[in-house]
């Protein structure tokens, strides 16, 4: 066997390895930062949130104001018969203005209920960026790991041709099996195969990230390659204090339970009658007898609460099982945020150690098998099927080590998601 083809394979054994492709930490998270900005920037459901927060930041004021005094217009005991204003000293034209106070600090708290609905609104938007970083990360990631399994196919592609041509060789000078020839050639079908589905997702990745981003699915995107690994140092009780402080959804409870304590307390106030005030003011008309003078009147009037059993008191009630049911959905969505945070700790911790498996253990191993594999055939002491194996059991783990390292930024987006704050 001629030594030129054996060099070629040992380089492209050595190209194969994910150490060959490296890239800048910093620039790597540069451009990823750079999605995320640009993601939350112009994501349309980003910018609904806002412009339904701009809008309800207009109601505090229209519930705290009172309601429009009503004027009015009328005739008092007009005569039938003639439809004279001077027959009658009774008849009059008048006009009224009354104004409806509620009791004493009923709008001061629908006010408070309003801004409290603010305060939810925004916390909404918190989590919708939260969730929107998650979803900019983990599809960046998962680019990451196509673009990764697209070179290390394309490399071993080279391999395989390589193991072609020189089974092929073999077989032309007859120290080789037609055998041979066709499981390589099969091989690398396979691969070919596997290059046009990992294109096709590729392309389907970028799309989803490009609508992330609000752009056209097909505007081109330059992606580094080479993930680094993100250092991992905090413990569960860690990261629940900080999910705790940080996460919207938990605050948005609190929020939700001190509106519905406003709102019982308003309801308790619905025990106390509202007014209204008002003022008529009657014109007469004089005649020939009398010069008769106007007339003014005042009245204030207000509701009797006495269906209070059947309405105010019903409404108390519920108001207040709506505060105590806050208390628990808060207990509840805290326990579910914890559990997540302990079961994607534990992940965190499974996959570190099986990319150092990989990593340190399992390729080096696989590197070395194929190497002596190489070497072995070179002398006709190790067959073709053997070499093959080696070789796609390097590429299976290669890709296997970026797809555990994938999985595990994937995890740190999860866990950074439920804590409600940026860690990495």
């Amino acid at each position: 066997m001629k030594p030129i083809p054996l060099i070629i394979l040992w380089g492209l054994v050595f190209l194969a390895s994910p150490n060959s492709v490296k890239a800048e930490e910093h620039h790597f998270k540069a451009v990823l930062n750079n999605f995320i900005a640009t993601a939350l920037e112009n994501n349309p459901g980003v910018l609904e949130l806002q412009n339904r927060i701009k809008a309800s930041q207009d109601v505090p004021s229209q519930v705290s104001s009172l309601a429009d005094p009503i004027m009015q217009f009328g005739l008092m005991n007009m005569p039938v018969d003639t439809f004279e204003f001077n027959q009658e000293p009774v008849t009059q034209k008048t006009i009224s203005v009354s104004q409806a106070f509620p009791f004493p600090g009923k709008l001061g708290l629908r006010s408070e209920m309003a801004e409290k609905d603010i305060a939810a609104s925004e916390l909404d938007l918190e989590e919708v960026k939260l969730n929107l970083v998650k979803g900019v990360k983990k599809t960046f990631y998962e680019l990451c790991f196509i673009l990764a399994a697209i070179d290390i196919t394309n490399e071993n592609k080279k391999l395989l041709e390589t193991f072609v041509s020189i089974a092929e060789t073999k077989y032309s000078v007859g120290k080789g099996i037609q055998q041979d020839v066709l499981k390589a050639q099969v091989e690398l079908s396979k691969i070919l195969d596997q290059l046009i589905v990992l294109e096709k997702f590729a392309a389907t990745e970028k799309a989803r990230l490009n609508m992330l981003m609000n752009f056209l699915p097909q505007k081109p995107l330059t992606i580094p390659h080479g993930i680094t690994q993100t250092e991992f140092s905090f413990s569960v009780e860690q990261l629940q204090a900080l999910a705790d402080l940080n996460r919207p959804a938990l605050s948005k409870i609190n929020v939700l339970r001190e509106k519905y304590e406003a709102a019982k307390e308003l309801a308790e106030k619905d025990y106390y009658p509202n007014f209204n005030v008002g003022f008529k003011y009657g014109q007469r008309q004089d005649n020939r007898l009398a010069d008769r003078p106007d007339f003014v009147s005042a009245f204030v009037g207000i509701n009797i609460p006495i269906w209070f059993q059947s309405k105010q008191s019903k409404k108390v009630s519920e108001v207040g099982y709506k505060v105590e049911m806050t208390k628990e959905t808060y207990n509840k969505t805290k326990n579910q945020i914890y559990f997540n945070i302990k079961a994607f700790v534990d992940k965190e911790t499974q996959s570190s150690k099986t990319i150092q498996l990989i990593k340190q253990g399992i390729l080096p191993q696989a590197r070395q098998s194929l190497e002596s594999a190489l070497a072995g055939y070179s002398v006709d002491k190790v067959d073709f099927l053997t070499l093959l194996n080696n070789q796609v059991t390097l590429f299976q783990w290669e890709v296997k080590y970026h797809r555990e390292l994938t999985e595990y930024e994937k995890t740190l987006a999860e866990i950074e998601n439920i804590v409600g704050k940026r860690l990495f």
